[in-house]
């Protein structure tokens, strides 16, 4: 099945280059997740899904310094604490990277700023990354701002870099620098900006150049060697959950947008700035110390 690229998306930019998907997130100021852009990646994703023509699709970013950001703390804020605590089920969001996990072709990420938060589990699900060694960095910064990685965070992290280094960046909000990660295995390659491009490019115009089936035969194989992720999902929802709902997740994600988050300036610097939010909330005059 193929068929004409969609033309309703409102921050991605999709063309094809013969077998070849190319997609540039572009919300600027830091490609946030908000909702409309949530809901181009869905509709993406099962247009893609289907489309017979490509065997390849590529995710760059169209704004300087960024991949793609968090999930919107605003949003998170609004939700309703009995939308999703659904027990024994998994969200929109577990589906929509399980769909760039498992959709007949390779998905790749180029990296050449940063990629946090949802960024980050969108990223993971997808099938290579590639890094620019000056500007790359991941950062999955959950923890420090009350609540913990969801859409998969806390189980493919693991996966890609083992469950001790996963452990330490998650906990500790750190940034994984680009040449780190390529090492710890969060990264397929790390080069510089122009070896990226050129390297990249290569790999898309060899394996748009083989058998189609080929390709997607040797994907759905190599698929059948990864964990069933769908029972530590559920758990990590009803988890993300109970914070996204506490009292103290609820302040400490009000105390972070007050101070900056989401702002190009902050989430420039977020080890940092994690930081000075949960030192911030341990004041007395913001009571989050704990749970009431």
């Amino acid at each position: 099945m193929s068929g004409d690229i969609p033309d309703n998306f409102n921050h991605l930019r999709v063309h094809r280059e013969g077998r070849v998907l190319n997609v540039e997130i572009d919300n600027p100021p830091i490609n946030l997740i908000t909702i409309p852009l949530l809901l181009d990646f869905i509709n993406l994703t099962k247009w893609a899904q289907d489309d017979g023509e490509s065997t390849v699709l590529v995710l760059r970013s169209s704004v300087e310094g960024f991949f793609i950001a968090h999930f919107d703390v605003e949003a998170l804020l609004s939700m309703d604490s009995g939308e999703n605590n659904a027990s024994g089920s998994i969200t929109s969001f577990d589906e929509l990277c399980l769909r760039f996990q498992k959709m007949n072709k390779v998905t790749i990420c180029v990296i050449e700023g940063r990629v946090g938060g949802g960024g980050s589990e969108i990223a993971m699900s997808c099938d290579l990354r590639f890094a620019a060694s000056e500007t790359a960095i991941m950062n999955q910064m959950e923890v420090p701002i009350g609540i913990i990685p969801g859409g998969g965070g806390t189980q493919r992290l693991p996966a890609l870099v083992g469950y001790p280094r996963a452990l330490e960046l998650i906990i500790g909000g750190l940034d994984l620098d680009a040449t780190t990660g390529e090492k710890w295995g969060y990264f397929n390659r790390t080069l510089p900006k122009p070896e990226l491009d050129v390297y990249v490019q290569k790999l898309l115009n060899r394996i748009a150049s083989f058998n189609p089936e080929s390709v997607r035969s040797a994907k759905e194989a190599l698929q059948a060697t990864q964990p069933d992720f769908v029972p530590g999902l559920i758990t990590e929802n009803i988890l993300f959950n109970d914070r996204n709902n506490s009292d103290s997740g609820k302040r400490l994600m009000q105390l972070f947008l007050q101070l900056g988050g989401q702002t190009k300036s902050q989430e420039s610097r977020i080890e940092e700035f994690a930081l000075e939010v949960a030192k911030n909330a341990l004041e007395p005059e913001n009571n989050i110390s704990g749970e009431p």
